[in-house]
């Protein structure tokens, strides 16, 4: 069986363009992370038997986005990992939107503390994030270099203190400005990429109308991970593989855009419970890398 296990895991690096793409944990019949967003308000109300349920789904790995207080859904960030060891879970990442310059030591101790190998700010921080509740528009406050020059310092200390600082987009990263440069353009070309990398979510970069791969080739090895978040027709959050996004083809570019792991994500899921939508986008994952 150990040798079944191993082939599965070979087969997907190979098809990863040879990329050491890390997929197999304890949970070895299924491929790929969650991200805990998706199941938000289940993590609120039972956090240790939905992670339960996300093992038993088959994913190999979590991204947080609970952090509180110094805490991880409640627990202490030791508690937190020892319970994900328990069920074979790793933890991958954690979306840390109240990071700044006053509790970024704390947070990323925090962070190293239960095992997570990226810290990763989901937004502008400290009140940059700009969103507007009656059309949905998402954009930002303030300069693009006061948000790269946090992202350069907290990303320094993040590699010193022995993890890796992502920067996670929504759609108007990827809007140009008046001279055709995006957001994205101006964090990846002034960063440093020993300190500062991405998380593309694939979902938000589509409905920007963005080509994925052409930011793969502009800015090689920078994109460290990809939430893999489908849309249909009518521009709805879905289960990954039953929406328009072709995954395949941007899996084939997993090399050269620096891939290091991959998470399933769905914000919203409409008739589907959270629960239900996540056994859904784990097979979708299997389809997408086998």
């Amino acid at each position: 069986m150990k040798l079944v296990y191993a082939f599965i895991g070979l087969l997907f690096l190979t098809n990863c363009n040879n990329k050491t793409v890390k997929t197999m944990s304890k949970n070895d019949a299924g491929v790929g992370g969650l991200a805990l967003y998706t199941v938000r308000e289940e993590m609120k109300n039972d956090p240790k038997g939905t992670l339960k349920a996300v093992a038993n789904a088959g994913y190999q790995y979590i991204e947080a986005a609970g952090y509180e207080n110094g805490t991880y859904y409640g627990m202490s960030p030791k508690e937190f990992k020892n319970y994900l060891n328990e069920l074979g879970l790793e933890p991958k990442s954690s979306h840390q939107g109240s990071i700044s310059y006053e509790n970024a030591d704390q947070q990323i101790a925090d962070a190293i503390a239960a095992g997570f190998e990226y810290v990763v700010v989901p937004v502008p921080p400290m009140g940059m994030f700009a969103y507007d509740f009656e059309t949905g528009a998402m954009g930002m406050k303030g300069t693009p270099e006061t948000l790269i020059e946090f992202l350069s310092i907290i990303g320094e200390k993040a590699t010193i203190a022995g993890i890796n600082l992502l920067y996670h987009n929504h759609d108007f990263e990827f809007i140009s400005d008046d001279q055709g440069i995006t957001l994205v353009d101006r964090i990846l070309s002034e960063t440093n990429p020993e300190h500062v990398n991405f998380q593309i979510d694939l979902y938000w970069a589509t409905v920007a109308g963005a080509d994925p791969v052409e930011f793969f080739e502009k800015y090689p090895g920078r994109f460290k991970a990809f939430h893999v978040k489908d849309r249909d027709a009518d521009g709805n959050m879905v289960p990954v593989g039953k929406g328009e996004i072709d995954f395949k083809a941007i899996f084939q570019h997993a090399d050269h855009a620096g891939l290091e792991y991959f998470l399933a994500e769905q914000d919203e899921t409409g008739p589907l419970k959270p629960l239900e939508a996540i056994i859904d986008s784990q097979k979708g994952l299997k389809a997408i890398v086998n």
